[in-house]
C-alpha cells in the first residue's frame, strides 16, 4: 500500500466489540453517549458538554468522513457486537505522512467504563494502523492527571516516553501530557 492510498473502512471486530467508520445515522447515539459522559470525559475533552446535540454530532461525522477521504484521520465508532450499542470512539488521527506516524485517540461512554473496551478496541485498531494505514509509530498523548487514559495506553501496549510540558490545552489551560508510543512488532 502506498502512503497516499486511503484505506477502505472495513469493520474490525473481536466478537465482543466492533469498530467501524461513522455513518450519518450514528448522530443521535453519539450525542446521547457524549451527554452521558460529561462527568468523566468533560474534564479532558472540551467537546464533551451537556449541550452536545444531534446537530453537533452530525457536524463531527461530516468532518470524520472528510478526514477519512483525505487520508488524514480515521475516526471510528466502538459498538457492542451483540447489541449494536454505541460504546465510544477511537481514531487514528493527526497522521504525519512524511514520517509515517499518527496519534491514537479514544473515549468510552461513562456507563461502559471498567469493561476493557479501550483495550479490546486498541488491540484491533493498532495492527490496522500499521498494516493498512501504513504508519510505523502510533502516539498516545494523555493529560498528566488523566490516569484512566494513561492506564489504557499502557494496557494496549503503549511505552511511556516521558512527560511533555504544556503539550495539551484543555479548557483554555495548557497542561502537561504523558507521551506513549506503540510500534509494530519486528
Amino acid at each position: 500500500m502506498t502512503i497516499d492510498t486511503v484505506p477502505y473502512p472495513h469493520d474490525l471486530s473481536d466478537g465482543v466489540v466492533r469498530l467501524r467508520a461513522y455513518r450519518d445515522d450514528d448522530a443521535e447515539a453519539l450525542a446521547e453517549a457524549v451527554r452521558e459522559s460529561v462527568g468523566t470525559a468533560g474534564p479532558w475533552l472540551a467537546w464533551a458538554r451537556a449541550d452536545y446535540d444531534t446537530a453537533t454530532a452530525q457536524d463531527w461525522i461530516r468532518l470524520c468522513k472528510q478526514a477519512w477521504l483525505l487520508g488524514d484521520g480515521f475516526e471510528m465508532i466502538i459498538v457492542d457486537t451483540q447489541t449494536g450499542r454505541f460504546l465510544g470512539g477511537m481514531g487514528i488521527n493527526q497522521r504525519h505522512r512524511e514520517h509515517r506516524f499518527a496519534t491514537l485517540g479514544y473515549w468510552v461512554r461513562e456507563s461502559e467504563h471498567g469493561k476493557g473496551i479501550v483495550t479490546r478496541a486498541g488491540t484491533l485498531v493498532l495492527p490496522w494502523a500499521f498494516d493498512v494505514v501504513g504508519v510505523t509509530r502510533v502516539e498516545i498523548v494523555a493529560a498528566h492527571d488523566n490516569l484512566p487514559s494513561r492506564k489504557a495506553a499502557e494496557r494496549i501496549g503503549g511505552t511511556f516516553e516521558g512527560m511533555l510540558r504544556n503539550r495539551l490545552v484543555i479548557n483554555d489551560k495548557p497542561v502537561d501530557a504523558a507521551m506513549y508510543s506503540v510500534t509494530p512488532p519486528l
